[in-house]
């Protein structure tokens, strides 16, 4: 397979990281904003565009559906583009959607725009991913895309909480507005910052090649992976409020806080995942998926205590979404670290997982265990994450003809599979 991937900045900063790195954690922590904010201020949408509350919420499922299957077909359409170019031309498309969000009186419209918007945000992932593991080298790759998912995690804990408080002054096209200005200097970064010229064999690249390159068994098992834990750990978690509030006798005022804690874990976790990931990137992740099953029978067990409960949430922060960036990274080495399309899937699979398994978890509600069920189905789904990992720790990689395998970890030398098949 050919690489499609830009040539090393020079410039970097004191972590080592390129400057470019950062630069496309600041364009995630913007998506992640939008991603997650709107929720907040669906009852001042609804008023405003004159729809009930459920409808209202096509908003938050558009989006997701936009994540799901915008990102693969993206990553296909824009393959003869340079990174620098389809980065910039995210961003723009972004921006443009909250304009059009912004200004419309129309409730179909204002849908339309939060798929276009997804599709923008999918790109930038899936294209961003790419470029700051190549830029970084494969001996930091996982530290880079923990970068990028510290953005996400960032939006999380500030992001959000900012857009929905803004909200509440300015109504609901005021943080519209504001994520499409925002987005215009993240313009000028990437241009400033990301090369211009990609490597001599981006015009050979194909959708053909593209596809060879995720055939291997061994990027569908991350991919199930990432589906199954993302499933069984977000599953959970879009159910916590009820769990506070109704088992734990935690106020609904403090809430937020408690999230605010999860998500100050989750900037914890990505860096120490990010740090050793790219030395046992499968111990990293199997280590993360059992924690995260073991809390969250740990969660439903003491969901009466308070005090338990919230300290729980804060390191599942850590432990549920640490592997994320070590998962992306591993998508991209079996596919070879050049692919798109590859890492448009690790999007896709995540944004698949998070919407079944809330569907999922949601069903747990009307059982005997209640607000605990969510917990309990998800510490289930979570675990069976750990097969295709130790699929794939047990079994040796072999390099596909012409295709070099990437440079050795540590566990490559321990005889766990971390080469391109």
């Amino acid at each position: 397979m050919t690489t499609q991937t830009p040539v090393q900045p020079s410039t970097s900063t004191s972590t080592g990281l390129p400057v470019l790195v950062y630069v496309l954690a600041a364009g995630i922590f913007l998506m992640g904003t939008t991603e997650f904010m709107v929720a907040g201020l669906l009852p001042d949408v609804a008023a405003d565009l004159g729809v009930d509350i459920a409808r209202a919420g096509l908003l938050v499922t558009a989006f997701a559906v936009g994540m799901i299957i915008g990102p693969p077909v993206m990553a296909l359409a824009t393959l003869r583009l340079p990174a620098r170019a389809t980065l910039i031309g995210a961003l723009a498309v972004f921006s443009a959607g909250h304009v059009v969000a912004a200004v419309s009186d129309s409730f179909t419209v204002v849908t339309a725009s939060r798929v276009l918007t997804a599709l923008a945000t999918g790109t930038f992932w899936a294209t961003g991913a790419v470029v700051a593991a190549a830029v970084a080298g494969p001996g930091a790759s996982a530290r880079a895309l923990a970068v990028l998912s510290g953005g996400l995690s960032l939006a999380v804990v500030a992001g959000v909480p900012l857009g929905t408080f803004a909200g509440q002054f300015t109504g609901w096209r005021g943080p519209f507005w504001m994520l499409a200005v925002l987005a215009v200097p993240a313009i000028v970064a990437v241009h400033r910052f990301a090369p211009g010229t990609a490597t001599r064999d981006t015009v050979s690249v194909s959708a053909d090649s593209e596809i060879s390159a995720v055939r291997p068994w061994r990027v569908w098992a991350v991919l199930g992976a990432i589906m199954l834990a993302q499933a069984g750990f977000l599953g959970a978690y879009s159910f916590i409020s009820p769990l506070l509030t109704d088992r734990a006798g935690i106020s609904a005022a403090l809430v937020p806080l408690v999230l605010v804690g999860f998500g100050v874990g989750a900037l914890v976790g990505t860096a120490l995942a990010g740090r050793i990931g790219d030395r046992w990137p499968l111990a990293t992740i199997a280590a993360a998926v059992a924690l995260t099953s073991v809390l969250l029978l740990v969660l439903a067990a003491t969901a009466g205590h308070g005090a338990i409960v919230v300290g729980l949430i804060i390191v599942l922060g850590a432990s549920g979404l640490g592997a994320n960036p070590v998962l992306i990274a591993q998508t991209m080495r079996f596919a070879g670290h050049g692919s798109r399309l590859a890492s448009s899937l690790a999007t896709a699979a995540f944004n698949l997982g998070t919407a079944a398994g809330t569907a999922l978890a949601a069903t747990t509600l009307s059982t005997s265990l209640g607000v605990v069920g969510p917990a309990v189905l998800g510490a289930a789904i979570t675990a069976t994450a750990l097969i295709p990992i130790a699929l794939l720790a047990t079994t040796r990689a072999r390099p596909a003809a012409g295709n070099p395998p990437p440079r050795p970890t540590h566990e490559e030398t321990l005889r766990v599979p971390t080469s391109v098949s």
